[in-house]
């Protein structure tokens, strides 16, 4: 198997997508950070220390996608058409799940896992009076669409 972002001589590299044609891609990804009850309901409910926990997170995971090029060496700076990203309470736990688009010569599935891994942890911060033992877990890449290797979802 090649791995793309290493050479001949297995020094690290940025793909040439150069010669690549654009197609639209896109990408979801998903996790969850558990909690105490006490926490999932203050976040709930906003009635935490710092506020609407999930908004904070929703913005945060957006601009955070828009910055994956900046925080993950290798990447290309990406100019996507959208960034959503969603919060579902579980019983113990929120789950966030962020879905990337473009129209593009690579694919977006880093500023999808980056969107989730940062809403999470902009969660953990805010509500971290309330539960300094929360746990992010499940991160993962549940489909991608489009591109040369085509589309993928996760077997369930």
């Amino acid at each position: 198997m090649d791995l793309t972002h290493l050479d001949e001589s297995g020094a690290a590299r940025m793909v040439d997508v150069g010669g690549k044609r654009e197609s639209a891609r896109s990408a979801t990804a998903t996790g969850r950070i558990a909690m105490s009850a006490q926490a999932l309901t203050a976040i709930r409910d906003g009635s935490g220390p710092k506020g609407d926990v999930v908004s904070a997170a929703r913005i945060a995971g957006i601009m955070a996608a828009k910055k994956t090029a900046e925080l993950i060496p290798l990447c290309h700076p990406l100019a996507l058409d959208a960034v959503t990203l969603d919060f579902a309470f579980e019983e113990d736990a929120v789950r966030a799940t962020a879905t990337t688009t473009l129209t593009g010569k690579t694919g977006v599935e880093m500023e999808a896992l980056t969107a989730v891994c940062v809403a999470l942890l902009t969660i953990y911060d805010m509500a971290k009076a309330l539960d300094k033992g929360m746990v992010l877990s499940e991160i993962m890449l549940i489909e991608k669409r489009g591109g040369k290797s085509g589309d993928w979802v996760r077997p369930t």
